[in-house]
């Protein structure tokens, strides 16, 4: 029996936030919710710098210039969080 090797690089279109979470839709149509106490510039941050947010690459990852901080899409997708 063959297995189909598909090589998936998971890449965000949109990001939004609720009082607690960061919300990602990917261009696949899945939607990521993770705590935004995961990464704790992200919780701290008034809402004009949670909203100031760019696209990494084709989608691969989100920067927050006056937080400077970064997420990849494959590892909020795994569960990473913050180490600091």
């Amino acid at each position: 029996m063959a297995t189909l090797a598909v090589e998936h690089h998971p890449q965000a279109l949109s990001v939004s936030f609720d009082e607690s979470s960061l919300i990602v839709e990917l261009i696949d149509g899945r939607t990521i919710s993770v705590p935004l106490s995961w990464f704790p510039s992200l919780s701290q941050a008034s809402t004009s710098q949670l909203q100031d947010w760019e696209l990494l690459g084709d989608g691969e990852g989100i920067h927050w210039p006056q937080l400077d901080e970064d997420l990849s899409i494959a590892g909020l997708l795994i569960g990473n969080r913050s180490k600091r």
